[in-house]
């Protein structure tokens, strides 16, 4: 069986006639057999597609025929099976939602910094915070060395962590990343309207990193939201399962712990009932 192409991308420009959009993509994600999401705003557009070379080459030339996507970068990543079960195409207000008035990124995004510039800059040890962008499961389930967390559950929960994060951190290097640097397009000026004066956002996030640089300075896998769970730092499916019922990633140890039935519970489902005396 050929390989499947998985893609990840995303561009903020003003989009309009957004009902005549998703008909087209959604009837053109249909004829070519393809399976994800594509989420539609005024904002811009966000998208995760899985299918065969051609079958994405279509998508994308489509894509890139919309005034403001004509550039819009992809990341690449190959399995052996689609890791989604049906395509839907959404209109939604946001094409990640923040809830955050005032924060464009079509127009003003923080200075990014290449993965390969940031590799340099740790390898040299050169002073500066790592601030992780995403949430409390994905954090635990891979992050960069002495990396800060957001401490939230929630994307949308960012903008009140910003106030518990230490105020010594305003006049220091703040690197701010997520899976593929789009959470960071719309944290990172966030960051610099609350008084943050050196912030940086890690140009297309963990997933272009582990493409160009690497496991360098990286522990663990990087989560993503489909059946693959995660992904190693070749951008391979990660040996980590997901519980049916509470979400949680499982490992291999905890595939054999008493607590698990597959597609039921697992050792993270909260309190189990006592055992028989």
């Amino acid at each position: 069986m050929p390989l499947i192409l998985n893609i990840a991308a995303y561009q903020f420009a003003p989009l309009q006639n957004l009902p005549d959009l998703r008909a087209q993509l959604a009837q053109l994600c249909s004829l070519h057999h393809l399976r994800g999401s594509i989420l539609l705003s005024t904002e811009g557009l966000n998208l995760f597609v899985a299918g065969e070379r051609p079958d994405i080459d279509a998508l994308l030339a489509r894509v890139r025929q919309i005034p403001g996507l004509e550039h819009i970068p992809v990341k690449e990543s190959l399995s052996s099976h689609r890791p989604f079960n049906r395509m839907l195409v959404k209109i939604k207000r946001e094409i990640i939602a923040f809830g955050v008035p005032g924060i464009d990124p079509s127009q003003h995004t923080s200075r990014r910094i290449s993965p390969q510039q940031l590799k340099t800059w740790l390898d040299e040890g050169r002073p500066l915070t790592l601030l992780d962008t995403r949430n409390n499961f994905e954090f635990h389930v891979g992050t960069f060395l002495h990396a800060l967390p957001a401490n939230i559950e929630d994307f949308r929960d960012f903008p009140a962590t910003i106030s518990r994060l230490p105020t010594s951190l305003k006049n220091q290097t703040v690197v701010t990343f997520c899976t593929g640097g789009i959470r960071c397009e719309k944290a990172a000026p966030l960051l610099e309207r609350e008084g943050f004066t050196d912030v940086y956002q890690l140009d297309g996030g963990i997933l272009k990193y582990f493409a160009d640089c690497g496991a360098a300075h990286f522990h663990g896998h990087c989560f993503v939201f489909d059946q693959r769970v995660a992904l190693n730092s070749s951008l391979q499916p990660a040996d980590l399962h997901q519980c049916f019922a509470c979400q949680s990633v499982l490992s291999s140890a905890d595939l054999t712990s008493p607590l698990y039935t597959e597609g039921q519970s697992c050792p993270h489902c909260g309190p189990h009932p006592a055992s028989p005396q």
